[in-house]
């Protein structure tokens, strides 16, 4: 049963069956559900408190549009069964869904898709958000973290911080404590054993300011290492967390 081109209409669930009029029919076949997506805006996915999840540990996703969907969809990639959860209450112009995902291990790839969909039309969907994947960190060696060109810097100029390790991982992850995501960079080998990667922050801005770690894991491999040991910025002119003023004279 060709469908030539995909259209909204053709969204729904599907059963087939067999036979003829003088001999009867078959039982209906099990149901197969077709989903169109692209209908909306994407929404957003992010993770709460953070993407960064200890093996054993349950994530918390959030996806959120500017569309009043009825509900979302969070999809697993490589996952055939979806979440699917009603919208929570929140602005006329917006809606949100919290899914809880776990518990996670190092030795899978978490990677996640969200949509939204009117309960008009269930089998039509909105863009897919941008893919997010949670890091779990394993136990394989920890990458060593440092910065150029030192960790107090001033707004406006510019900062390098460089993972490296000698277990020649083919890519890094740096994270700073409290984002919502981490940014990734493929390693690059400048002799045998040894693989770093840089992550340039130009212009530095105040907001740049806090905690980092940094990973790495392989490309074979869904693992990543252990976190580095942490490496704090300082943004000069900015009053670290928790200073107290004096009293002036």
């Amino acid at each position: 049963f060709p469908i030539p081109s995909i259209t909204w209409e053709d969204a729904g669930r599907y059963r087939c069956i067999y036979g003829n009029p003088t001999a009867g029919w078959s039982e209906r076949s099990d149901p197969l559900e077709l989903v169109v997506t692209g209908a909306y805006s994407k929404p957003t996915l992010s993770a709460l408190p953070s993407p960064v999840v200890a093996s054993g540990g349950n994530g918390t996703l959030q996806c959120d549009s500017q569309v009043p969907f009825d509900g979302f969809i969070l999809y697993k990639e490589g996952d055939e069964h979806p979440q699917r959860l009603k919208s929570q209450p929140c602005t006329r112009a917006s809606s949100r869904a919290v899914f809880s995902v776990g518990p996670v291990s190092p030795s899978r790839r978490w990677s996640y898709r969200c949509y939204g969909y009117d309960s008009r039309s269930p089998y039509v969907w909105s863009l897919p958000s941008d893919l997010l994947e949670l890091l779990v960190p394993g136990v394989s060696k920890k990458p060593s973290l440092s910065v150029q060109p030192g960790p107090v810097v001033a707004p406006g100029e510019k900062l390098t911080l460089q993972c490296g390790s000698d277990v020649g991982y083919d890519r890094f992850a740096l994270y700073k404590e409290g984002e919502r995501d981490f940014l990734q960079r493929p390693g690059q080998q400048h002799q045998a054993g040894l693989s770093q990667a840089n992550f340039t922050l130009d212009p530095v801005r105040v907001s740049h300011g806090g905690q980092y770690r940094c990973y790495g894991a392989h490309n074979l491999s869904s693992e990543w290492s252990a976190p580095s040991d942490p490496l704090d910025i300082l943004i000069a002119g900015e009053e670290p967390s928790g200073f107290s003023q004096g009293p002036r004279l």
